[in-house]
């Protein structure tokens, strides 16, 4: 299928008017829809929106995929995709549980390609990664994929060779359960989020190595110091400024690659166009979020709509009842909603420093679409996101802390006197603090690890390798991110009276399967120099970084520190990563791990996978730095 013209509408064009839900338009939410009722489909002139795109779906149990070269336009100019069968993205494959599934994928391009399947659990072999999994696929050459599908779910595939990810080489898959479903719906949905750009990566990375804040057209101004100094007085304004310009850091430095050179893509439709849906009434719709995007983490909302979260990763969960959520890189989350048959509504992702976004919209009527939502307040980096949360939790600014994350004249450049101390010496810090999540906070040491599902009782530890013009920033207090939302949303509950999904919400639903304490742990550091744009875990890139060594049959805890000020989706391959959320007999188990800035987040993983396994931050342009590779070999179970 060749992708459709299309142009890329300025911002101002997009929130220029506000349509009523029940108005009638013309254009794509009419065509598209249309189309998906089995109509004819409408002509347009050569000025006219171009119809929606949807993936192909392919079922079965044998599938032939190729990759290949592909004409597209999506901004205005004709670029070249690499494609799956010849769309971006490529087809939704749906599988089901417990059926032997082959996959013969044809590489037509002039270099190596491979997919790798994203969150299955699959033999080392297939799991598509080169140089640990196989060889990958020649050019004019196919592979054979053949494995057993062992679970159930919302999962989805993409290349792992080079940047192919940014240039189109992902798709959906949809995995019936053999059992009954948990989750009752009456219609379902794939929502498959990326974003797209007309520069090769290869350009953007480059750029991005000689400026790591290039693509940032947000940087804080005049008239932002000014607001500072009205809310929060001159003396402590004007430290915090000289903080950050003296570590050389950017508070709005939130996202690498950004809206003014991306454009945010649902299911393959551009922010013009949209992506069209319909439901009848009374229905429940099932909506199958998965963020393909190379960079972009989303925060996604449908206004007047509840959402109910009923799988994370693929895995069912206990329902969670939400206006918003987080979607990192990787991650995927599928959500029923039942909507009223006398509105369309408008399904909103917005990326997380809102320089763009995507949408589509629900509606019981082809003729009817939704008002697009202006985007949220622009995030800033605070305290809290430099690793001093502890002090944060209790209003204040520990000074100390700053000695751990900045250069040493940094703190003649502040002044104290600007920070209210107070509550370093109040009384009520000494009361109950039982309603405070006390999860995961530094405590002292033990030789053994604390029970299963309570999270890591160790201090924080820097290693050696951490100190060096290679790492800018070390978190000396991180707080635990299990219930933190995340920046830019931490505040949406007062603002604008939204739940936001954490991590905390989490509850699998159905009970623990590997059930024993963890026999030891291991900290990881996701470290770099924004600056610089090097990136690393404990201050090694992969190219330097030995492997890590898991027991087959062990059960271990992994505590990943964020020692940067960015946002780390990280997948370990192979095996599962089950949150530490405090009920260890209901963890949720993820393939990818949001970890937020200067924050330190825990959880479990069975080595019960024998081979050779990636283990990355999913942020496409971090992760030829900030890799490991696992080991999982015989050797007996650790008592």
């Amino acid at each position: 299928m060749k992708t459709t013209p299309t142009l890329t509408p300025t911002l101002s064009t997009l929130n220029q008017s506000r349509i009523s839900r029940r108005r009638f338009v013309q254009g794509a939410a009419s065509a598209g829809a249309l189309i998906g009722l089995g109509g004819a489909p409408l002509s347009f002139g050569a000025n006219s929106t171009p119809p929606m795109k949807t993936p192909e779906i392919l079922s079965g149990r044998h599938f032939e995929l190729n990759i290949g070269y592909q004409d597209v336009n999506f901004t205005g100019r004709d670029r070249i995709a690499t494609a799956i069968n010849g769309s971006v993205p490529g087809p939704i494959l749906r599988w089901k549980e417990g059926e032997d599934i082959s996959l013969r994928v044809h590489n037509h391009l002039h270099h190596d390609s491979s997919i790798h399947w994203h969150g299955m659990i699959l033999p080392t072999g297939m799991d598509g990664v080169p140089g640990l999994s196989f060889a990958g696929i020649k050019p004019g050459e196919y592979f054979d994929y053949a494995f057993k599908v062992q679970q159930n779910g919302t999962y989805w595939y993409h290349s792992h060779s080079g940047f192919q990810e940014q240039t189109g080489v992902y798709g959906a898959i949809v995995i019936e359960p053999a059992n009954p479903d948990p989750v009752s719906y009456d219609r379902d949905y794939v929502v498959q989020l990326s974003d797209w750009s007309d520069q090769s990566p290869e350009d953007i990375y480059s750029t991005l190595k000689k400026r790591g804040d290039y693509y940032n057209f947000k940087q804080r101004t005049v008239a932002d110091l000014w607001n500072d100094i009205k809310a929060n007085g001159l003396a402590r304004s004007w430290a915090e400024r000289g903080m950050w310009n003296e570590m050389r850091m950017s508070q709005s430095d939130i996202a690498d690659v950004t809206g003014d050179t991306y454009t945010y893509l649902m299911n393959g439709n551009t922010p013009e166009q949209g992506w069209n849906a319909l439901f009848k009434s009374g229905e429940r719709i099932r909506l199958r979020f998965i963020n393909s995007a190379a960079m972009t983490i989303f925060d996604v909302r449908i206004p007047g709509l509840k959402m109910t979260v009923v799988a994370a990763d693929g895995q069912n969960i206990e329902p969670v009842s939400v206006d918003e959520f987080r979607i990192g890189v990787a991650e995927t989350y599928d959500v029923v909603v039942t909507p009223s048959d006398d509105s369309a509504y408008c399904v909103f992702a917005q990326s997380i420093d809102r320089s763009g976004y995507c949408r589509g919209n629900l509606s019981p009527n082809p003729q009817w679409q939704a008002d697009i939502p202006k985007m949220d307040y622009d995030p800033v980096l605070g305290h809290r996101d430099m690793g001093m949360g502890m002090a944060g939790m209790h209003g204040m600014h520990d000074m100390s802390s700053m000695n751990a994350m900045t250069p040493k004249n940094t703190m003649k450049a502040m002044d104290h006197s600007a920070h209210d101390m107070s509550a370093m010496t109040n009384p009520s810090m000494n009361k109950d603090h039982s309603t405070h999540n006390m999860k995961g906070m530094n405590m002292p040491a033990t030789d053994k690890p604390a029970p299963a599902g309570m999270g890591s009782q160790r201090d924080i530890a820097h290693e050696k390798t951490e100190f060096g013009p290679h790492v800018d920033m070390r978190a000396a207090t991180p707080m635990n991110g299990l219930d933190d939302p995340g920046i830019g949303l931490r505040d949406h509950a007062q603002r604008y009276g939204r739940r936001v999904l954490r991590y905390a919400d989490l509850r699998n639903l159905y009970k623990t399967e590997d059930r024993r304490d963890p026999s030891r742990e291991i900290q990881l550091h996701l470290t770099g120099n924004m600056q610089r744009y090097m990136w690393s875990m404990d201050g090694i890139p992969f190219a330097d970084a030995a492997p890590l060594q898991f027991k087959y049959g062990e059960r271990l805890r992994i505590v990943l520190v964020n020692d940067s000020m960015m946002t780390h989706p990280i997948h370990m391959h192979g095996v599962w990563s089950e949150l530490e959320t405090g009920e260890a007999m209901y963890l949720p188990k993820k393939h990818t791990i949001l970890v937020q800035p200067g924050s330190k987040i825990s959880y479990l993983v069975s080595a019960d996978a024998v081979g050779r396994w990636a283990y990355h931050c999913h942020l496409l342009y971090h992760m030829p730095g900030m890799m490991r590779e696992v080991h999982i070999t015989e050797g007996g179970v650790q008592s």
